[in-house]
């Protein structure tokens, strides 16, 4: 995980807690860093029934992840983990640029175990929700 000099974590964010999704107000006033991706070396799913992304690490067949990075203190960084839905963990990714960041991640074993829906192909969590409105 990314720690800057002021002791502030950079995390990446690619599901309902981006800018304009419904848990956005999880990362309380983290501050904005930039939009990016990740290296393609990742899936995405919709898991819970869409309740929330499951992003996880794969050796061949990613893609890059589009999303967000932030930069939360200890405290921000504390309530968005106990906000986190169950077996969901934070893990290290990487993004476009090499850095590498905080991520919350979810076990791929119980991606496969549920059948959840791969949603990689669909351009990241804001899109596969826009594209439920949609429908």
């Amino acid at each position: 995980m990314t720690e800057t000099t002021s002791g502030a974590k950079r995390v990446f964010i690619c599901g309902s807690a981006l800018r304009g999704q419904p848990d956005h107000g999880n990362l309380q006033a983290a501050t904005f860093i930039r939009e990016t991706k990740t290296r393609p070396q990742y899936r995405l799913h919709s898991a819970a029934d869409g309740w929330h992304p499951a992003i996880y690490e794969v050796a061949e067949g990613g893609v890059s992840i589009p999303g967000e990075v932030y930069e939360l203190t200890a405290e921000q960084y504390d309530h968005l983990i106990s906000t986190e839905p169950p077996n969901m963990y934070p893990g290290d990714v990487v993004l476009e640029n090499g850095e590498v960041v905080t991520a919350i991640l979810y076990p791929r074993e119980l991606v496969e175990q549920y059948q959840w829906p791969d949603i990689s192909h669909l351009g990241g969590w804001a899109a596969y929700k826009a594209s439920l409105a949609q429908a």
